[in-house]
C-alpha cells in the first residue's frame, strides 16, 4: 500500500477511476480508517461518487469492522449521493453485519432490500451463522442459497461445518 499510496500521490491529475482504485487497494488490504479518510478527501475534490466507490467503501468497512461507519455509509448513499443499493451494497452490509456477530439486523437488510437478494447475499450471512455457531438459522438460510442454485456445494458445505461446529455430526 504504501507504493500505490506513492505512485497514487505522484500522479500528474487523478479522476474517479483512479481514487476508487485506490479506496479498493485499502479496503482489499484491511486498511478501514485509512480508506475512510480517502474517500473523505475524495469527496472533498467534488467527483461525482457512483456505485463501485459505494462497494469499494462499504468493503473496507467490512473487512475492518466498522460496523456504524459502514451503517452510516450505506444510510447516506440513498440521501446524501442519490444512489440506491444495489444487490453488491447489501451483501457488503449483510457481511459487515454477519461477522460482527449482528445476524438478525443482518437478515433485517435481506428482508429489507428493494432488489431480489441472491445467492451471495444469502451466502454472506450463512458464512457468518458458521462463524458464530447459530445453527437455526444456519439451517433456514441454506435453504434460500439452495433454491437459488441448487448445484452449488457451497451451501451444503457451510450447513455441513455448522453441524460439525456444533456437535451434530449426525444431524441432516
Amino acid at each position: 500500500m504504501k507504493d500505490a499510496s506513492r505512485v497514487f500521490n505522484n500522479l500528474p491529475s487523478r479522476d474517479l477511476v483512479t481514487w476508487t482504485t485506490m479506496l479498493n487497494g485499502y479496503a482489499m488490504h484491511g486498511h478501514g480508517e485509512e480508506a475512510l479518510t480517502h474517500f473523505e478527501q475524495m469527496c472533498q475534490k467534488d467527483f461525482e461518487i457512483n456505485n463501485v466507490t459505494f462497494v469499494c467503501l462499504l468493503s473496507a468497512c467490512s473487512h475492518a469492522g466498522l460496523v456504524d461507519e459502514g451503517l452510516c455509509y450505506f444510510e447516506s448513499m440513498g440521501s446524501v449521493y442519490g444512489l440506491p443499493a444495489t444487490v453488491e451494497h447489501n451483501a457488503c452490509m449483510v457481511g459487515l453485519l454477519g461477522h460482527a456477530g449482528n445476524l438478525h439486523e443482518a437478515e433485517d437488510i435481506i428482508k429489507g432490500m428493494s432488489c431480489q437478494p441472491n445467492e451471495t447475499v444469502w451466502t454472506a450471512l450463512l458464512c457468518a451463522c458458521r462463524i458464530h455457531g447459530d445453527l437455526e438459522l444456519g439451517e433456514c438460510l441454506v435453504k434460500q442459497v439452495l433454491e437459488r442454485e441448487p448445484g452449488n456445494a457451497g451451501g451444503y458445505v457451510l450447513l455441513s461445518n455448522i453441524y460439525a461446529a456444533a456437535g451434530k455430526w449426525g444431524s441432516q
